[in-house]
């Protein structure tokens, strides 16, 4: 299977090509702010009404998910650049997610924390 290129794993090679993958499984969601990791695996992006749209990848495929900040089980920055996110979705829970930025970071944890907090979620 490697040496077909099973093992190969896939990238998002700009926000463009984020925006696309999303749509295709999305397609009347329509992103305003996307936020790309550092390793370009996942994409998070602004979809309106208080969710955000979720691109990452799994092998050589990409996972999509719109979530909310109701689907967070736990969420909280493990340094300025990071975000640990655990969903409340037994398909796929989440992960540690590094950005090139702060901003982008600070832009993820604000988009799904819980409407009225002022601080992130904590791992019991």
């Amino acid at each position: 299977m490697h040496f077909t290129g099973g093992s190969k794993a896939a990238t998002l090679s700009s926000v463009d090509r984020a925006v696309s993958r999303f749509t295709e499984d999305f397609p009347d969601e329509i992103a305003t702010v996307v936020r790309l990791t550092a390793d370009a695996k996942t994409a998070f992006l602004d979809i309106g009404r208080g969710r955000i749209g979720i691109v990452h990848s799994i092998g050589d495929r990409f996972l999509t998910r719109i979530v909310s900040p109701q689907n967070v089980a736990v969420l909280n920055a493990g340094d300025a650049n990071t975000v640990s996110l655990r969903l409340a979705d037994f398909t796929w829970k989440g992960g540690r997610f590094r950005f090139a930025s702060s901003t982008d970071a600070q832009g993820v944890l604000k988009a799904l924390e819980p409407q009225g907090s002022n601080s992130t979620g904590q791992a019991a």
